[in-house]
């Protein structure tokens, strides 16, 4: 991730979501990055299980270099 990118991310605990809240939630994140800007192609998702059955979210814009 360079200076320029922007993330928006969250950590759930188990029991604060379900698989729908979970795609629920990305979707907004996505949308939000969308209408900042960025290009379907630079939307970076990244969803991570942990043991203790949470959930960390990570949407990205990965802007792409003009240079």
């Amino acid at each position: 991730m360079s200076s320029d990118d922007v993330e928006i991310s969250t950590r759930l605990r188990p029991g604060e979501w379900t698989e729908e809240s979970l795609a629920t939630l990305v979707q907004e994140y996505q949308h939000k990055i969308a209408e900042m800007g960025a290009t379907p192609a630079e939307i970076k998702t990244h969803i991570e299980h942990t043991e203790a059955g949470g959930v960390k979210v990570r949407v990205e814009w990965e802007r792409v270099s003009e240079e």
